[in-house]
């Protein structure tokens, strides 16, 4: 037992010894744009991340297979060399891409000597503090300390370095409002496959950020926003980070607060009233008509198919203003009832309520700027109709019920689905459950028109989040 406690201690050695020279070593390389800070963090999920903190904005590619991250952090930038860049486009940066990869190769392949000789001398001198009683021989834990070093070096050789073909990258940023820095690849079909092509593009993007600030169009913090969301399935634990990203604007909420629409549920998730500056609800087929009436009681501006209901119970105007924008609402028809005992009427929508929500729709067109309705079921059919002809003003329809977050274009048609804030649901929870998703949507008034729109994911159990923008001041292919 002696022996394998021995052994076993100097393989664990030589291990601790190579993971604590990657966690600490790090190289800064000059490049003809500035300087970089390459360094690793183990412990992650595998990926090479691309990091600009002059905009608060970075990139995560997938392709490191040892479970490590390997950081490319842009220190300093040469400002006359980024506007040559930026004006020049992918001719320079394919120069500039050419350090970067030479000077990472170069970091990896010193990283992974200083590995080795860190395992090698961790697990020597363990080998050293053991040697005599009833351990191995000396030239024994020696012979197995340099076996776990050469081990350890293979492994490293061959998971650490990137892969060159990338799936698909995560945008993400550190700031305390996590969509506002963030930009994806806008292109028009497939993204890149390879990653050279993928970081050309990064250089260009952050070159044109930080040398024409002003290009970036429109968009601003002083620009109103508002958030998207749906689907919280009395998920209060996501609450909070709903709390925080909706501060500083309305909070458009299109259905499912609850799972049943029950009493208790009601009692505890009616503090969203308070989450925003204004709460703006359409009922699910999870919510009920007794929760639409306390959310009214509470302040909330609760929009049904015939208008807003009221505190007292009587129906306003068909369309209302909030932060600058025109707004309507349609309730589920499937949403449950006291009168029936908050019967479950499943999520099927029969071919009657899809036309009547298609003529509800089609008397709105003209007079709101965003539409709220909780199904796709419900509202499929009339939307791709508009998307083969959209509106001759902008327009935004909000939704959810997929608990998957995606953004259209057609046009001036914009639909929004948010995902599911609340991850599935307290349901879910013990299954593994799912990211908490919410949507931004930044805009003007005077007229309406819709600029970006960021689709935010949170880890629930980290706290880590991302996000992916969709630029919308720009044209749009209209569906045929």
């Amino acid at each position: 037992m002696t022996r394998v406690i021995v052994v076993a201690l100097v393989i664990l050695a030589a291990l601790a010894g190579a993971v604590t020279a990657l966690a600490t070593f790090h190289l800064d390389r000059d490049l003809d744009v500035g300087s970089v800070r390459l360094s690793i963090d183990p412990g992650h999920r595998g990926s090479l991340d691309l990091y600009v903190p002059l905009v608060d904005w970075g990139v995560r590619f997938p392709v490191v297979r040892l479970p490590a991250r390997v950081n490319v952090d842009v220190r300093s930038i040469d400002r006359d060399a980024v506007v040559r860049l930026a004006d020049s486009g992918t001719l320079d940066a394919r120069a500039v891409r050419g350090q970067a990869r030479d000077a990472l190769a170069s970091y990896l392949r010193l990283a992974i000597l200083v590995a080795a000789l860190s395992a090698l001398a961790l697990g020597v001198l363990v080998a050293l503090a053991a040697r005599g009683g009833r351990g191995p021989r000396l030239r024994v834990t020696l012979a197995i300390a340099g076996a776990a070093t050469l081990a350890i070096v293979a492994l490293l050789i061959v998971l650490l370095p990137p892969r060159s073909n990338v799936d698909s990258p995560q945008y993400y940023a550190n700031g305390p409002e996590v969509p506002a820095a963030l930009r994806t690849l806008e292109s028009l079909g497939a993204s890149s496959q390879t990653l050279d092509d993928e970081i050309d593009e990064q250089l260009v993007g952050i070159a044109r950020l930080v040398s024409a600030p002003a290009n970036r169009g429109p968009i601003g913090s002083s620009l109103p926003r508002l958030t998207v969301a749906s689907d919280l399935h009395n998920n209060v634990i996501a609450l909070p980070a709903l709390e925080r990203a909706a501060r500083g604007g309305p909070l458009l909420f299109a259905g499912d607060l609850t799972d049943r629409g029950s009493a208790v549920e009601r009692a505890l998730v009616l503090r969203i009233v308070r989450a925003s500056d204004k709460l703006v609800f359409v009922a699910g087929n999870h919510d009920s008509d007794v929760l639409e009436r306390k959310l009214a009681r509470a302040g909330a501006i609760v929009l049904t198919r015939r208008g807003r209901l009221r505190a007292d119970g009587s129906i306003g105007p068909l369309v209302v203003e909030v932060g600058g924008l025109r707004i309507a609402g349609y309730d589920d028809p499937l949403k449950r009832l006291a009168r029936e005992h908050y019967k479950d009427h499943g999520a099927l929508q029969s071919e009657p309520e899809q036309q009547a929500f298609a003529v509800w729709l089609q008397s709105v067109i003209g007079k709101a700027d965003v539409v709220m309705v909780h199904s796709w079921r419900l509202a499929g059919q009339a939307v791709d109709a508009l998307r083969a002809d959209p509106p001759a003003d902008p327009l935004v329809i909000v939704w959810g019920h997929t608990h998957n977050a995606e953004l259209l274009r057609s046009g001036t048609l914009t639909t929004i689905d948010a995902g599911s804030v609340g991850g599935g649901g307290t349901g879910k929870l013990a299954e593994g459950g799912g990211d908490i998703g919410l949507a931004r949507l930044i805009y003007s008034t005077g007229p309406f028109a819709p600029l970006a729109a960021d689709l935010v994911q949170i880890d629930p159990g980290s706290g880590s989040a991302q996000a992916q923008r969709h630029r919308l001041d720009e044209p749009a292919p209209v569906a045929r």
